[in-house]
């Protein structure tokens, strides 16, 4: 194995091999492949490799340093647990998609330029959207066709933008962008996309739920977190991400509380989170960072964990419908113990580790004084526990006997959930072994009594909440309905209001056609009754009439000539 052997293309040419191979190889494969990834990983020294130059600009195709390796040692972490827990899929296509998105995301992870990033940008995309294809239903069709054009539109973005920023400084290399360089608001918007900015988010609320059970767990470890790498590599420090990455923690609390699909509630969480990733990105200072890529980490494990448990629900029980659901405790112990594992990761209880990541980064925040952006901090961290961290197990497992007896998650299910949930409590148990792979040197220590009670205490408030709002009838009932966000705009009001501009539109032209037809039609008859066959203009005159006007017209020549 060479130093500078891409992991990336383990995975990438791995799994477009993987057709090729007999049904046992391939599904083993799957398992191995990403393990023999992480090893090339764990083997690159810190550096930059496969240095090459196109039409006289340099590429760097693989580039390794502390804030690229946290997010790829992750990444290949995610695609062996993801790959674990569809193990027991047949299905060729989820296999090689699931294999070369994760490829993608770590090979975008490792780019060291903009055109190597722009590559495998485009190739998450295009990979990625069979894992919605593959549920075969006409809702999935739909959604995995504008989850296509969104993530494309992003891409092409962000090649415009590395055009206009090479163009005016002669270098594609891929590190700080900011948004006062040429190409650098292109970039930024392309990142925007990918990282489900508001306003540009309801792809991901669109796409993922629609996926296939084991497909919404591949999603929900790569693009969104690639988007973070990228903001983190390109604009830290930026403020307008302190604003941008509020605004995201705090508005999907009120959908994912209405939200009656229970994974839908877990992609509007998924935006909640990343709010905090971005809030870090936009402080920028160390401890920022730090927070950020700790976050980061534990936000692919406990998601995923949250994902896989839903996707196992939804194997058995045919549905994921809070109002449907209820009681399964009795029938997947199991998966109602992991479940709440991830739900309190999530939640950031002490000894799980959404606790020690989140910290920092809201200890980051109060250390610049953004004060207010920390109390909306503190406010989606109560919000999350609310929606992700109660209403997820309680509405799943609890709430009622909805009567639905069913069988225990596959065997391969429940040890990917195992392990995942392992890794939430040991991340959260000692969480100086994360901590000591961030970019920067940490000093912090995250089980004060200060912030620990802090913690519990909100916890526990929130949980009141919820409480009081279930029993005294308050709190909105899971019921099958549409609820509306940002898209209705252009997924319905612009193509009405389309629809209505040409309806309009078709009647004015009408109206002006008609009008103008009668007024040439006038002007046709006027002309056909002057100079028509029996127009005045046009008429023959007898000869002798004509010789008695050539006289007439003679003789008055001549008194003219005479006087």
């Amino acid at each position: 194995m060479t130093e500078s052997l891409n992991p990336a293309l383990i995975l990438i040419l791995g799994g477009a091999l993987l057709p090729l191979a007999p049904d046992a190889v391939r599904r083993w494969g799957t398992l191995a492949l990403p393990v023999l990834a992480l090893l090339a990983l764990l083997s690159l020294p810190f550096g930059e490799y496969g240095q090459i130059r196109v039409f006289g600009y340099a590429l760097v195709t693989l580039r390794l340093d502390s804030l690229s390796f946290v997010f790829a040692l992750i990444f290949h972490i995610a695609a062996f647990l993801t790959a674990l827990y569809a193990w027991h899929v047949r299905d060729t296509v989820q296999q090689v998609a699931a294999l070369v998105y994760g490829g993608a995301a770590i090979g975008a992870v490792l780019a060291g330029d903009l055109i190597t990033l722009f590559v495998f940008w485009e190739l998450t995309a295009i990979s990625s959207v069979f894992l919605i294809l593959a549920r075969g239903t006409e809702r999935a069709f739909r959604a995995a066709m504008r989850y296509l054009i969104i993530q494309v539109g992003s891409g092409v973005l962000l090649l415009a933008g590395a055009v206009i920023k090479v163009q005016a400084t002669g270098s594609l290399a891929f590190d700080y962008v900011g948004l006062d360089s040429p190409g650098g608001l292109l970039i930024f918007v392309a990142f925007g996309i990918k990282c489900a900015f508001p306003l540009l988010h309801n792809w991901l609320q669109d796409a993922y739920p629609e996926a296939t059970v084991t497909g919404t767990v591949v999603l929900s470890a790569f693009t969104t977190k690639l988007a973070v790498y990228a903001l983190a590599r390109g604009y830290p420090g930026t403020d307008m991400l302190i604003t941008i990455g509020a605004v995201m923690t705090a508005f999907p609390i009120f959908y994912a509380v209405i939200e009656n699909d229970l994974r839908r509630v877990l992609a509007y969480s998924l935006n909640n989170q990343l709010g905090f990733m971005v809030v870090g990105i936009g402080v920028g200072t160390e401890l920022a960072l730090n927070g950020t890529a700790a976050h980061a980490f534990s936000h692919i494990l406990y998601k995923a964990l949250l994902f896989m448990s839903m996707g196992a629900v939804l194997l058995r029980a045919g549905t994921v419908n809070g109002s449907d659901l209820g009681g399964l405790y009795k029938s997947m112990p199991y998966t109602t113990a992991f479940c709440i594992v991830g739900a309190a990761s999530i939640s950031a209880f002490p000894l799980f580790s959404g606790f020690i990541s989140k910290s920092l980064i809201l200890t980051a925040v109060a250390a610049e004084h953004h004060w207010f952006v920390w109390l909306v901090l503190l406010f989606a961290s109560a919000g999350v526990f609310h929606h992700s961290g109660i209403k997820i197990p309680y509405f799943a497992f609890y709430a009622h006997d909805s009567g639905i007896r069913c069988e225990e998650a596959p065997k391969n299910m429940l040890l990917a959930m195992g392990l995942t949930a392992f890794l939430c409590i040991a991340i959260g148990v000692f969480p100086d072994t994360l901590y000591a792979i961030l970019p920067y040197a940490v000093d912090y220590e995250p089980y004060t009594t200060t912030h620990v009670i802090t913690q519990l205490q909100l916890l526990m408030f929130s949980a009141l909440a919820f409480t009081v709002l279930v029993r005294t009838g308050l709190y909105p009932p899971e019921l099958h309905s549409v609820n509306l966000d940002a898209d209705w705009s252009y997924r319905r009001l612009l193509p009405m209001a389309f629809r209505h501009l040409g309806s309009w539109h078709q009647r004015l032209t009408d109206r002006v056609t008609r009008t103008a037809s009668n007024s040439l039609r006038a002007v046709f008859d006027n002309l056909y009754q002057h100079h028509g066959p029996q127009g005045m203009l046009a008429r023959d005159w007898p000869t002798g009439s004509m010789v008695i006007w050539v006289a007439v017209l003679l003789g008055f020549s001549l008194l003219l000539y005479y006087l």
